[in-house]
């Protein structure tokens, strides 16, 4: 029996170098991996989205007034003198799925916008044209004010536009006896 004890001792000892030298070996991979991250976040950082999709704005030109019939291609013949386009977008209602009657234009160079923008109140299908070059949409926040926060003035909202100078009486609900048909007999 005593000759078993220090056998176990050994075998524990063994498998407890074992799990050592796993872990070491997962914390360099873990090391790796981090420099890893690290090196592709330098080069690609999440500003370039935001560089890409105003790089797309730059080159392209809001068309309004389309006729609701209109299809790319013959969209396409129309600006197909100002450059090579490379993607146009008519613009559909996502529950009936009709057009909304403008569409943007995409072309492959940004000199190309100031070409386009010359055809704007050009006669197409019966219709002018609004040609502008696309804007880039910035979050309410960037314009100054909150969501939802009133423009301008303070906004009065009580009593339906009443005032207690008119007879209203401020917020919410008249009281009891104000509100009409109330009878009291005492």
């Amino acid at each position: 029996m005593a000759d078993d004890k220090p056998i176990v001792d050994e075998e524990m000892d063994e498998e407890i170098i074992a799990m050592k030298e796993r872990m070491k070996q997962m914390e360099e991979e873990a090391a790796k991996l981090k420099a890893m991250q690290e090196q592709v976040e330098k080069e690609t950082p999440a500003a370039a989205a935001d560089t890409a999709k105003e790089d797309i704005d730059n080159r392209s030109v809001y068309v309004g007034n389309v006729d609701y019939s209109t299809t790319p291609e013959e969209l396409q013949a129309h600006f197909q003198a100002c450059g090579a386009i490379n993607r146009i977008t008519i613009l559909c209602d996502k529950w009936t799925g009709h057009p909304k009657g403008f569409a943007y234009v995409e072309f492959a160079d940004a000199a190309h916008v100031e070409i386009a923008v010359t055809l704007n109140e050009s006669l197409f299908k019966g219709r002018l044209l609004k040609v502008t070059a696309k804007r880039t949409n910035v979050p309410s926040f960037m314009r100054g004010g909150f969501r939802g926060a009133p423009r301008g003035g303070r906004v009065y909202r009580g009593a339906g536009g009443r005032g207690f100078d008119r007879g209203g009486y401020g917020r919410g609900r008249p009281p009891y006896r104000a509100r009409r048909g109330y009878f009291a007999p005492y």
